[in-house]
């Protein structure tokens, strides 16, 4: 039955459709938030997917190009795989939803939310966010929302819900809050250096939104919700986790407690085979055949049972740190000689080695997505090798935890880069990640910052990142346990990942990853703290020591910038017909040269180029002739009444013979030659724009040193 559902949302209409499209969905709803469409459709595998022990979710963000009125480049003119702007959407959609599905549930579930139209006031990464949440809900799909997000601006100070194309231009702040009723659930943030505080408070004001739309849709799951359908539990069986606990949880104990992640991963290795073995001669080898999967979650929750029950009974670590103590720490600079700036951060076993390349702005990063950002001057990339963890296998490209972990980095730094006016160069920076044992996307905002001052890139503040853990009471989350510095083992058995870069003045990044059902303000507020006093530590005690500030110049191996400026009706004939110009200016010097609209010339220059006589050349070109100046110009063509002398701007004039010289002159050639340099004063310009020149103009003017004098 076709139904429709509206309210508001920061001050604007938005509607919920559902009825009428898809319908062979679990659920679909079709939103649409001011002229933004978005239709969101979920569908559950009838059947449990085997051999897993994971929760199979998955989450589609697409952008369709004719949502905004263009047609896609390419040779096939249709979209491809997913730009980093989807997927990033696709995970902020993923997260806040994981947690609410059962913890037993093992059906295939997908989201797809597919972009139809977008008013760019309006988010479609925040419809498609509310209407997976309400897809779901009204859906038979076992799910424990609703949830919903809103987006967050800070523009003079005010905090701004959904702010629209010109609040964002000049909001300090680019915050996503998702949360269900009582928690938050989800935080993404990029933001100008903002302080605790402030950023808490937009949290805060952020959840008042949400509980609204989380309340509207509870309102219609209510009304048109289907039941919820039953599904095959796989909960481990209590029986056989009591035994194999009652066996193996004291040697558990001794086993997964070490600093070094190889050592506890032999051990468990050892113990799993062990547990097996013993099982094999109580049940026989055909009952750990048939329940080997079984046996491992088994262990997987012993394992988890002892490390949260160190942290919080007994406020003890596995690798014997205090709760709020980080790993050792290390850094280095200038590691590889021949790129243009490189950096090297340690935090215990994560180790993130980090490469700055400077460019021409031509070679900044195209973006083709449904938003108005078409370039990107800044690029962060995110290498996850096998190897780091210890894996024999063959790398396949960046995934969506890459590109996530990429894209954090990315808004940690970009607040404190100079402008392209102040720094005219593109900026790529690759963190490889060489070992990881936790938080190796914070140790690559770290490594990020050494590289950038090691490039000479004059960046305002080193910025820092550092996560915080946390494990709670299942019966109380007012009781709880947080940690400073989470590694591999703490990450994956806690309850959150709570990521925050910055600089000593303030936030600038953030990313939120829980696996309970939310966060209260209380929470947030210590990890702000937490993470804040870490940042100093880093930052003052670690970073600044190595090298404290960017390196004066860039890299003897990155070009060389030489900014002038011509008219902008001379850009033509700088660049020539057909590109012929500029081509022989860079063929002759090995320059490389980048001309904005607005008549900013960007020379590159290499120890093996000649910037300076690019530059000349240029400039020469794009002179614009005035009478009364001196030029330096070459004879061109030597006539009976007189001589043609080429001053630049594409210009010639003429130089009677009456003018060469005060002697009297018979002959032009017995005083200038084809391809001779000369001074010479433009005395007028007739209107049919025809130059005079003179040479004799030293003698016409007692105050000559007065003279405006181009070369």
């Amino acid at each position: 039955m076709f139904k429709v559902y509206e309210t508001e949302l920061a001050g604007r209409k938005i509607s919920f459709e559902t009825g009428k499209m898809a319908g062979l969905a679990n659920g679909s709803v079709l939103v649409r938030y001011g002229d933004t469409v978005v239709l969101v459709n979920v569908v559950a595998s009838k059947e449990p997917k085997e051999g897993i022990d994971f929760f199979p979710l998955s989450v589609d963000f697409e952008e369709k190009l004719y949502s905004v009125g263009k047609i896609p480049g390419g040779y096939t003119k249709r979209e491809g795989k997913p730009g980093d702007k989807a997927i990033l959407t696709s995970r902020a959609i993923d997260r806040p939803l994981r947690p609410l599905f059962p913890k037993d549930f093992r059906n295939d579930v997908c989201v797809v939310a597919t972009v139809m139209s977008v008013e760019q006031d309006n988010s479609p990464e925040v419809a498609a966010m509310i209407g997976a949440s309400a897809a779901l809900s009204i859906s038979d799909i076992p799910f424990g929302g609703p949830t919903a997000a809103v987006n967050v601006g800070l523009v003079d100070g005010k905090i701004i819900i959904n702010p629209t194309v010109a609040e964002r231009e000049v909001s300090d702040l680019t915050l996503t809050v998702a949360g269900t009723i009582d928690k938050i659930a989800m935080i993404e943030a990029g933001a100008n250096e903002v302080e605790d505080e402030v950023m808490l408070e937009a949290i805060k004001t952020a959840h008042v939104e949400i509980k609204k739309m989380c309340q509207f849709i509870q309102k219609m799951k209510e009304e048109i919700g289907k039941p919820k359908f039953e599904y095959k539990s796989f909960a481990v069986n209590e029986e056989l986790y009591q035994e194999v606990e009652k066996q193996f949880i004291d040697r558990m104990k001794i086993d997964v407690q070490d600093k070094d992640k190889t050592v506890v991963d032999a051990r468990m290795e050892v113990l799993a085979n062990d547990a097996k073995d013993y099982l094999a001669q109580v049940h026989g080898e055909e009952f750990v055949e048939e329940h080997s999967q079984e046996i491992g979650e088994i262990l997987y929750k012993l394992e988890k049972k002892v490390v949260r029950s160190f942290i919080f009974d007994e406020h003890k670590r596995v690798d014997g740190r205090a709760l709020d103590e980080i790993r050792p720490l290390s850094c280095e600079v200038g590691l590889l000689p021949r790129v243009h700036g490189s950096g090297m951060f340690t935090r215990g076993q994560t180790q993130v080695l980090t490469v700055a390349t400077l460019g021409m702005i031509s070679e900044e990063q195209m973006l083709d997505g449904i938003d108005e950002e078409e370039t990107k001057r800044y690029m962060h990339q995110y290498n996850f090798p096998p190897y780091s963890v210890g894996e024999a296998r063959t790398s396949r490209g960046p995934g969506r935890r890459e590109i996530g972990h990429g894209a954090l980095a990315e808004k940690a730094l970009v607040p404190v880069l100079p402008t392209v006016e102040e720094f005219p160069y593109a900026i790529r920076v690759v963190s490889e990640v060489l070992s990881s044992n936790g938080s190796t996307s914070q140790a690559s905002i770290c490594g990020s910052t050494l590289a950038l001052m090691d490039a000479g890139v004059p960046i305002k503040r080193p910025v820092a990142g550092i996560s915080t853990g946390l494990v709670t009471d299942p019966n109380d989350d007012k009781n709880y346990v947080m940690l400073t510095d989470i590694q591999g083992i703490e990450d994956f058995f806690g309850d959150m990942d709570f990521k925050v870069g910055g600089t000593e003045k303030g936030i600038t990044a953030i990313q939120v990853d829980i696996k309970v059902d939310g966060l209260s303000y209380e929470i947030i507020e210590e990890a702000f703290a937490r993470t804040k006093k870490a940042r100093k530590h880093i930052i003052d005690d670690i970073m600044k020591p190595v090298i404290s500030e960017p390196r004066p110049e860039v890299s003897k191996y990155a070009p060389k910038i030489i900014n002038t400026k011509i008219a902008v009706d001379k850009i033509k004939d700088v660049i020539g017909p057909g590109g012929k110009m500029i081509n022989k200016i860079i063929e002759e010097t090995g320059v490389k040269i980048d001309i904005e609209e607005d008549g900013r010339v960007f020379i590159y220059a290499t120890e093996n180029s000649n910037g300076p006589k690019a530059l000349e050349m240029i400039e020469d070109i794009a002179r614009i002739i005035e009478v009364g100046a001196i030029y330096k110009g070459t004879v061109t063509k030597i006539m009976s009444f007189g001589a043609f002398v080429s001053i630049g701007g594409g210009k010639e004039g003429l130089v009677h013979k009456s003018k060469i010289t005060k002697e009297k002159v018979e002959n032009v050639e017995d005083f200038l030659k084809v391809g001779q340099e000369v001074m010479v004063k433009v005395t007028d310009i007739d209107d049919q724009e025809r130059v005079n020149l003179t040479m004799r103009f030293e003698e016409n003017n007692e105050d000559n040193k007065e003279e405006k004098e181009v070369e």
